[in-house]
C-alpha cells in the first residue's frame, strides 16, 4: 500500500521535471510527511501541463457527505469496483512524489518505517485515479494511489507497493486507454529505487520537516541485508 508521501523538490525544478506549472490554490509548499486526508500534488489527463492539489482519499460518488475516502486502490481489481468505475475508465493521473514511506513489522510487534525513493530523481510519479465528489454545497476533487505486488526491494518491507511509473511511460499513463493502463500497473521494474530506515517521528503526521527523511543511525540501517543479489 502507500500510506504516506512526500514532495519537497524546489518548485522550479518540479515544474521543469514534469513540464507543467503549479496552479494549485495556495501555491506550492514542500512537504516531508503527507498523510491521508492531506492534499497531494497531481497531474491529470485533462490538464497534463498543470500541477494541482487533490484531496488524498477518493470519496465514493454516492456518499451523502464527504468522508476520508479510499487512499489506495488495488490495480488488479480497481476496474471491477463500483467506487472506481468512472475514475478507472477515464480519469488517470500522476501522483508526484519525492519518496513514500512504508512500515515493516518486526518480531517484537512494533513497526519500523522506511523511506523509499528513486535514486538520481528528486521527484517521480506514481499512478493514480482522480474523481470529483459533488455534494449539495461543495465539490471535492480527490485522488487515490494505485498499488501492485512488491518488487524485490519492497518484498522484505511490505506485501504491496504503489505503482511507481518509469519516467518514459508517464505520458503514456495519462493518454492510454484503460486496457493499456492496466498493463502498466506492474511492480517497478528498474533498479534505481532505494530504501532506508527512518525515525518513528514519521508516524506522527504533525512532524513535517527535513529531519523526517534522515536515515536512522544504527549498524544495520537500510536494506543491504535483504538484497537478493
Amino acid at each position: 500500500m502507500c500510506g504516506r508521501n512526500s514532495l519537497f523538490i524546489d518548485q522550479a525544478d518540479l515544474e521543469a521535471r514534469f513540464d507543467a506549472e503549479v496552479v494549485a490554490d495556495g501555491g506550492y509548499t514542500p512537504r516531508y510527511n503527507i498523510a491521508p486526508g492531506d492534499d497531494l500534488h497531481i497531474i491529470t489527463n485533462e490538464a497534463s501541463d498543470e500541477i494541482d492539489t487533490y484531496h488524498w482519499g477518493l470519496i465514493p460518488f454516492w456518499a451523502d457527505e464527504p468522508e476520508a475516502g479510499m487512499i489506495n486502490a488495488r490495480s488488479e481489481t480497481a476496474d471491477e469496483k463500483r467506487v472506481f468505475d468512472r475514475a478507472w475508465d477515464s480519469r488517470p493521473c500522476l501522483v508526484l512524489s519525492s519518496g513514500f514511506y512504508e512500515w515493516r513489522s518486526t518480531n517484537g510487534g512494533s513497526k519500523q518505517p522506511f523511506r523509499i525513493h528513486r535514486e538520481g530523481d528528486p521527484a517521480f510519479a506514481m499512478a493514480g485515479l482522480w474523481d470529483v465528489w459533488d455534494g449539495a454545497d461543495e465539490s471535492i476533487s480527490c485522488v487515490t494511489i494505485l498499488t501492485t505486488d512488491p518488487n524485490d526491494l519492497m518484498k522484505p518491507i511490505h506485501d504491496r507497493m504503489p505503482v511507481v511509473l518509469p519516467k518514459d511511460v508517464e505520458s503514456e499513463w495519462l493518454s492510454a486507454g484503460a486496457d493499456a493502463r492496466k498493463r502498466l500497473c506492474q511492480p517497478y521494474p528498474k533498479d534505481d529505487l532505494a530504501a532506508y530506515e527512518v525515525s518513528t517521528r514519521v508516524n506522527n503526521p504533525g512532524n513535517d520537516d527535513p529531519k523526517i527523511i534522515e536515515p536512522l543511525e544504527h549498524e544495520q540501517s537500510g536494506l543491504g541485508e535483504f538484497s537478493s543479489g
